[in-house]
This record gives structure tokens, sequence and C-alpha cells, in this order.
């Protein structure tokens, strides 16, 4: 966020990445960018953070109800923290701002922020999927959180997809008999700033660690992947893909290698814990089963890389693998593009499962369920012709500068700006307060805005 932020002056607020039994505020400044952090408690921690944001929303979101380990005390938690965010952010909101709020970790923050009086528009944005409503209504208390949405004056997606999953929730079920109007609801795809990673990718390519990558490899092609260890990302499904088109084209053997990085995310989490036991006897298995003497076939690297380094895996790579089972967007596929050398581009394989599926259509698109499909696909990419390359990748970096970071703030913000709530603000409180456990909704008059005020749960540096 912080470089759509730039060039905008305003106020981001979020949790300082600090644990603390007391929480303090923390106010820096950077540019005419304001940052106040907030840090949470042990107990906010564990329940509204772990328990519940990623415990519950995750994997609900993602489609995954056998993994939703729901507690009616971490959803507590979940509503005591974001009244926390709501009572820090009142303090810093004045009335002409715009308010941007991101992501599932502060759904209900609109709702308590119009309780404490706070009249000024307000936007939502999901940066993880929406699945079919009839998997939103299984989580319990639905109607006590999703309804909350409605608080806002635009709500944006990352693809048409999820738009119309979240309308049809609040249709059929969110507003049902309420008399509330269905918010606005749009897709808007976020991008990356292209033209940085892509100057990232050409000074990478001169590079020492870029040099001693290259060196490392020899002849081999590279294949690469690059994932916060998560569940959703279908690591397991993308490694026994490269083993089968091993086994399907012997004559590779020795002539390619497949990278894999997986940090550590959520590690208090079994789930991840699991996955990343499942990862190292699966890369161990493969690698027991094809290498030789002179050739390994996986490297699985378990830990984080800075950007720099990033950017000369993203160069050397003659194949990008980004396979998820569903994911929001995935920027890793577009940082991958730009990050090529357009004389010479790797090919991207890409799920289709994925948001940005529906803007690259240059990649190889794959079902991350069909083993075959995938193996064809990595095998297809490392034979690509020149000239074939060259076309799909043009294709997909007029994509990403069709809509960069930079587009995809503005026309977010622009829509904001230009949108009122849809029914007289006195009839919305009550609707909203009628629909709720709470009351006392309190609508100030909006104004031009001065400044923007984003407010995200992730640390400023992510």
């Amino acid at each position: 966020m912080r470089t759509a932020l730039r060039g905008r002056r305003g106020v981001w607020f979020g949790w300082s990445g600090n644990v603390r039994d007391e929480p303090l505020l923390g106010v820096a400044r950077e540019g005419a960018v304001r940052y106040v952090t907030r840090d949470l408690s042990s107990e906010e921690y564990r329940e509204y953070y772990v328990n519940y944001s990623n415990r519950v929303l995750w994997p609900l979101l993602h489609g995954r109800l056998d993994l939703v380990a729901y507690s009616r005390a971490a959803l507590d938690a979940y509503f005591r923290t974001n009244a926390a965010f709501a009572d820090a952010v009142q303090k810093i909101v004045r009335a002409d701002d715009i308010i941007w709020i991101h992501d599932y970790h502060l759904i209900p923050l609109a709702r308590m922020l119009r309780e404490r009086g706070v009249g000024c528009r307000i936007g939502f944005f999901l940066h993880v999927p929406v699945p079919p409503r009839q998997t939103l209504v299984a989580l319990p208390a639905h109607e006590e959180l999703l309804p909350a949405l409605a608080a806002c004056d635009l709500i944006g997606t990352q693809t048409d997809e999820d738009a119309r999953n979240l309308r049809d929730y609040f249709a059929q079920s969110a507003l049902r008999g309420t008399g509330m109007q269905v918010p606005k609801i749009m897709a808007f795809p976020i991008g990356i700033d292209v033209d940085a990673i892509a100057a990232s990718g050409r000074d990478a390519e001169r590079s020492d660690e870029h040099r001693k990558l290259r060196a490392s490899l020899g002849d081999q092609a590279m294949l690469l992947g690059v994932d916060r260890l998560d569940y959703s990302k279908g690591l397991p499904q993308r490694l026994r893909a490269y083993d089968r088109m091993l086994r399907k084209h012997p004559e590779l053997a020795g002539r390619v290698t497949f990278l894999q990085i997986a940090p550590p995310t959520r590690s208090t989490i079994s789930e991840y814990a699991r996955m990343n036991r499942t990862l190292q006897r699966l890369a161990g298995r493969i690698n027991g089963q094809h290498a030789d003497e002179t050739w390994q076939p996986i490297r699985y690297l378990n830990r984080s890389f800075a950007s720099e380094e990033l950017s000369s895996f993203y160069r050397a790579a003659k194949v990008g693998m980004v396979t998820p089972l569903r994911d929001g967007m995935n920027l890793v596929a577009k940082e991958y593009v730009a990050s090529q050398n357009g004389e010479d581009p790797g090919v991207l394989v890409l799920s289709e499962f994925a948001g940005a599926a529906c803007e690259l259509h240059g990649a190889l698109k794959v079902n991350p369920f069909d083993r075959e499909q995938c193996a064809d696909a990595m095998h297809a990419a490392l034979t690509m012709p020149l000239e074939e390359r060259r076309q799909r990748w043009r294709s997909m970096m007029g994509a990403l500068r069709g809509n960069d970071i930079h587009s995809w703030r503005d026309a977010f913000l622009g829509e904001l700006e230009r949108t009122r709530a849809p029914i007289d603000e006195r009839e919305q409180a009550r609707a909203i307060s009628a629909s709720s456990a709470h009351s006392d909704i309190r609508l100030r008059a909006r104004s031009a805005h001065s400044t923007s005020l984003t407010i995200t749960q992730h640390p400023p540096a992510t």
C-alpha cells in the first residue's frame, strides 16, 4: 500500500506488527503520508488475528469450509479489536476525509465508525476471493458480521465474479426484508508498479546474486514458484505435476530444475506446519526418484528473500508457476511478467482460479487440480518458440500497463468520490441499526475530501 499512497497525501492506519500486553499507538511520517500504527495485545493476536481472521475468515473466503475452526470467543475478540481500531480512527479522522478500509480483518469497521458518528465517505476493498452465497451463509453468525459492510459507500473486489457473489449474498441473505438497498459493489483488479518492477528486473540481471544463480543452473532451465506457505496455493499439486512431467519426458533429466520458494507464514496454525512437512517429504521423494550425482530436480526453500533477490529469480526463470487452488488476484504472476527480458521472456503458467487469469490472457492457463494438464503446460512452456513467448509477453505487459497500481488506486478512489449513499442518510442509519445488534448510529454530512485515510490490518512494511 505504500506505492498506492505515493503521490497522494493521507494517513495510513493499521497494525504495527508488534504484540504487547499494553498496546501502544505509534506515529511516523514518510513524505506526504503519515503512518499511525497500533499494537495488538497477546489476546487480540491470538483470538482476533489467528483464531478468527486466519482460522475462520481466510479458509471460508477461499472455499475451505472443512478448515473453518469457529468459536464464539474468537468472534467476540474480532469485534472487540475492530472496536478498538474504530476508537483510534475516530480520533484522527476529519469530516472531509475519504476512508479506505482494506481486507477481511476489518469487515465490521465501517459500521463501527458510523456508530461513532463518522459520516465521511467510506470504501472497503477485499483483497481475497468471495465464494458463492451458499458458502458465505455457512459461516456461523454470518448475519452479525457480513451485513456490516452495508455501512460502506463502495465495496471493491478483485473480479467480477467476486462482485456478483457478494451482491447475491446481500440481495438474498444479508439485506432481505430489511428495506435496505444492496451497497455499490464493483470489481477493481489490483495492479503493480510495472515500471519499478521492470527496472528491478533489469538491475537484477547485472547483480552478483543473479550471476551466482545462473552459474548454479549451468545449462538447466529453471521453473520457479514463489508463494507464501499456504494451503490455498496448490503447492503439493504443483510438485506432483512437476514429477509427472519428468516421468512423461525423461529426456528432461538434468536439463531442468524447479525452484520453489515458500516462506513460512502463520506458523502457530497447525495446518501450515503440516503443509511444510508435506512439501518437504514430496520434494525429498521426487529428488530421490529422479536425481543423480550431478542433478537435483527440486530446490525447496522454506524462507523469505528480499525483493532484489526475488527479482533475480524472476528474471532467471524460464517458466513462472502460479497455480493456486483459489486466489483473489496473485501479484506474483504480474511481478514475474514485469520482471522478464522482453527479448527473451519466460512463460507464465497460471491457474484459472487466480484473479490474475482474468487479465493475463497470454499465460498458459491450467486447472491446478488436473495433474496431467499442469504437467503438459510445464512442458509446453519449456519448449515454446521464442516468437510465441514474445507475443504472449507483450500481450500481458499491455494488460499490466493498462491497469497498474496507480490506475487501481485512482479508479477506486475516483468511484468512491462520486458515490453517494443509495438512500437518505437517516433512513440508511435506521436500516443499518435495525439489521445489526448495534444502535445509535449518527452520520455527519459529507463534504469534499481533503485527504485519504487508508486503514489496513497489515503492518506498513507489507
